[in-house]
C-alpha cells in the first residue's frame, strides 16, 4: 500500500497470475477505488469486497490479455465506465484514449493525463497523474518491455517521453520483474554503486514477499540500462556484446534490448 501525499489516496498492489500487478487506487473519503489492468477478475473482486468499495472506473495500458482479462466481469457486476486505448482488440471501452487526452474521475477524484507510448504494443498508452505514472509494460524498474508490435525507434522514443517527467515520478509498472531486471543490469554496469545497492534492498524485499514498487523516474535514471543508454559504461558493454561500434542512442538501445530477449 503506498499513500499518496495528498493523503486522501491509498494505491494498492493486487496480484495476478504469477507476477502481474493489478493496481487499485482507492480514495479513502469517498471509498470508489479505480482499477488498472485487470488481468484477471477474481482478485479485484476479493479486494473490492474487503474494502467495502465502490468500482468507478478501469484503465488500460494495452491489449494484452494479462491485462483485460478481467474486464468484462468487473463490468458485468460492478459497471464501472473503461478507459482504453484505441484497439480494435480490446472490445469494451467506453472511452478510447491517445496522447494528450485528459480524464477525471469525479468519485475517486482523479485527473489523468494521457501519454502515448508506443513499443511494446502499437497501443500502449500510459495515465499520468502527478506524481504517479502507471505505465503497463513499457518502462519496469531496471528495465523495459519486450518490442511486441513497435520498433525499437518507437520503444527508446517512449522511454525518452517518461524520462522527461519530473524525478520525483512514481513508477507503477505492471510486473514484479525487478530482481531478474537488475541481474541483467548488472551485466551491464557491474561497477554502478547505486544499481548494486539497489540490488541488495531488492533481494531483501523479495525475501519477505514484500512489492519492489513503485519506483521513481530519479532512481531509475540511475540504475536501469534503458535509461542510460547515453552512459559510456552502458555503450561500451552493448558494444562488446554486438563487437561492433554503436553510433547512437537509438542504436545502443536496441542492441542490449535484443541482448536482454536472450539473457
Amino acid at each position: 500500500m503506498i499513500n499518496h501525499p495528498a493523503s486522501i489516496f491509498k494505491i494498492y498492489p493486487i496480484p495476478a497470475f504469477r507476477d502481474n500487478y493489478i493496481w487499485a487506487i482507492v480514495n479513502i473519503n469517498t471509498h470508489y477505488t479505480t482499477i488498472i489492468d485487470p488481468g484477471e477478475a477474481q482478485p479485484v473482486m476479493d479486494f473490492i469486497e474487503k474494502h467495502k468499495l465502490a468500482l468507478e472506473a478501469i484503465l488500460v495500458t494495452h491489449h494484452h490479455p494479462d491485462h483485460i482479462g478481467g474486464i468484462n466481469a468487473l463490468v458485468k457486476k460492478y459497471h464501472p465506465k473503461v478507459f482504453a486505448p484505441i484497439s480494435n482488440y480490446i472490445p469494451h471501452a467506453d472511452y478510447r484514449l491517445t496522447n494528450d487526452d485528459t480524464i477525471t474521475l469525479n468519485n475517486t477524484e482523479c485527473h489523468f493525463q494521457i501519454m502515448s507510448i508506443p513499443g511494446h504494443t502499437l497501443d500502449h498508452i500510459a495515465y499520468y497523474s502527478k506524481p504517479w505514472l502507471f505505465c503497463g509494460d513499457t518502462l519496469f524498474s531496471a528495465g523495459c518491455g519486450r518490442i511486441f508490435e513497435g520498433t525499437p525507434e518507437q520503444m527508446y522514443s517512449s522511454l525518452q517521453k517518461i524520462a522527461a517527467l519530473p524525478p520525483e515520478t512514481q513508477i507503477f509498472c505492471a510486473h514484479e520483474y525487478t530482481l531478474a531486471n537488475l541481474k541483467f543490469a548488472q551485466i551491464i554496469e557491474s561497477n554502478n554503486i547505486e544499481l548494486n545497492n539497489y540490488r541488495k534492498n531488492v533481494k531483501m524485499l523479495s525475501k519477505n514477499k514484500q512489492t519492489t514498487l513503485p519506483s521513481t523516474l530519479a532512481l531509475e535514471k540511475k540504475i536501469n540500462p534503458f535509461l542510460r543508454v547515453d552512459q559510456p559504461t552502458v555503450k561500451l558493454s552493448a558494444e562488446q556484446y554486438c563487437k561492433q561500434v554503436l553510433h547512437n542512442e537509438t542504436e545502443v538501445f536496441a542492441t542490449i534490448r535484443e541482448w536482454k530477449n536472450k539473457f
